[in-house]
């Protein structure tokens, strides 16, 4: 049997499906009797499909997010930035309390890229948390995170129906 030890996995890039292959390994995770977290950094919406389905497995989601981040200059960024920090902290307690064997800090490469949270600050936590699957997802991930990742998946879009002005749909992007 080999030795329990902790395991970087991120999901970069402009391409659509971070999110959606992090949550397929919460559910093969799941599937396996390990126990999952999820938190969510700049998502709010709770009525998306993918909420509702891990909602009835018994997978853990927190969402920490505001939505969608205004620039820094304007009014409601410190909000979003204070709720990050408020995740992060969440973060930081999931990853040393030895409660879960699969923990997803979804969208927080788009945290750091949009300057809500520092960089050292969580490759600090992800350094310093002992074995544990750490799942990181978003876009922008920097040199640093994927430095101290083990696996790293840049998703990447050919073609994508929204471009061609075909709308959102159920089941497929929420």
């Amino acid at each position: 049997m080999s030795e329990k030890r902790k395991n970087i996995l991120i999901f970069t890039g402009d391409g659509k499906g971070k999110s959606t292959a992090a949550f397929g390994m919460a559910v093969r995770a799941f599937g396996h009797g390990q126990r999952v977290l999820i938190i969510q950094f700049l998502k709010q919406d709770q009525s998306v499909g993918e909420l509702a389905g891990l909602k009835q497995l018994g997978i853990g989601v927190k969402q920490v997010g505001r939505g969608f981040v205004p620039r820094p200059d304007h009014s409601a960024y410190e909000e979003h930035r204070q709720a990050a920090r408020e995740g992060f902290s969440l973060a930081c307690e999931a990853l040393n309390s030895g409660e879960h064997d699969l923990i997803i800090l979804d969208e927080i490469c788009g945290a750091i890229a949009k300057g809500l949270l520092k960089e050292d600050e969580v490759v600090n936590a992800l350094e310093a948390a002992p074995p544990v699957n750490i799942v990181l997802t978003g876009r922008g991930a920097t040199e640093r995170l994927i430095a101290s990742a083990d696996t790293v998946s840049e998703i990447h879009p050919i073609k994508h129906a929204l471009a061609e002005g075909v709308t959102a749909r159920k089941g497929v992007e929420f």
